[in-house]
């Protein structure tokens, strides 16, 4: 594969919102998914005075071939970061909030109650700030999804990541049918809560297939999607087969909108939580 293309070469400088938002975040003892994932677009992201949370600490009880994000053994969860994370929404003046986690399959719920009590910490600290969490599968459990629905965030996304071929390779503790009925189970368990996904290309999957996930996302009620570039965090990682041109990428982005999803981002710098706000107008 040859060098990153322009298109994905990102330039930012410090911003005085960026020194605000890292002030915060270290005052709070707060991690965010920006800087452990090492998102291309997280300097751009702290400019605008924003951030993704990612709560129940920084290792992972997952090991997917294509995250940034440690795996290891997790610590104990801190009884502190709800009102730690409600706290920066409130000083960030937020009116979008994006919280994500680490996977735990070490915890009984999957930190399913953490995720509840963060929602509601933020609502009652921002009543006004629209509240979406970007979940793990649970394991497939049906109860703790319930639990984070019965706090009642405005989003619930859960990231397909790849196509159905591709996940043995990229999410081998993950399955593919199983992210798609904890999708479908959003819609079942609440009807008012927008479901969301998101894809990367570039890992070696086919327009075919492409289309087939966006077809189950659909089937599944998902309303919301995002497709970005694969980009590999470093040589441990899997590589990036292809830099889809940017013109597909918009063509994938309006086959999804005719298929029915009511919010589609979908450019090589597209992120499951970069300006997910625009799918409400903020």
């Amino acid at each position: 594969m040859t060098g990153k293309p322009e298109w994905l070469r990102v330039r930012y400088s410090g911003t005085a919102n960026r020194e605000i938002v890292e002030k915060t975040l270290a005052s709070l003892n707060l991690n965010t998914v920006c800087v452990e994932a090492n998102c291309p677009n997280y300097a751009g992201c702290f400019s605008r005075k924003t951030a993704t949370f990612m709560i129940m600490g920084t290792d992972c009880t997952r090991d997917c071939r294509f995250c940034n994000v440690r795996h290891g053994l997790p610590r104990q969860l801190d009884p502190r970061e709800p009102g730690n994370v409600a706290q920066a929404v409130k000083e960030l003046e937020l009116k979008y909030v994006v919280v994500t986690s680490v996977t735990r399959d070490d915890l009984p719920d999957g930190g399913a109650g953490h995720f509840a009590r963060v929602i509601l910490a933020i609502k009652q600290s921002a009543p006004e700030t629209v509240v979406e969490v970007l979940i793990p599968d649970f394991k497939g459990s049906r109860k703790a999804l319930e639990t984070v629905l019965d706090a009642c965030p405005a989003v619930v996304s859960h990231n397909m990541e790849t196509v159905k071929s591709l996940y043995p390779k990229a999410r081998p503790q993950a399955q593919y049918t199983r992210s798609l009925e904890l999708l479908k189970n959003i819609k079942r368990l609440n009807p008012l809560v927008r479901s969301k996904s998101g894809i990367m290309l570039g890992l070696g999957e086919t327009p075919e297939e492409i289309y087939k996930t966006l077809d189950d996302l659909r089937e599944a009620e998902c309303e919301f999607l995002t497709i970005g570039q694969y980009l590999a965090p470093s040589k441990q990682h899997l590589p990036v087969r292809e830099y889809v041109e940017p013109q597909q990428f918009e063509e994938y982005g309006l086959a999804a909108k005719r298929k029915g999803f009511a919010f589609v981002a979908s450019a090589p710098l597209v992120r499951s939580s970069f300006n997910a706000g625009q799918a409400f107008g903020l």
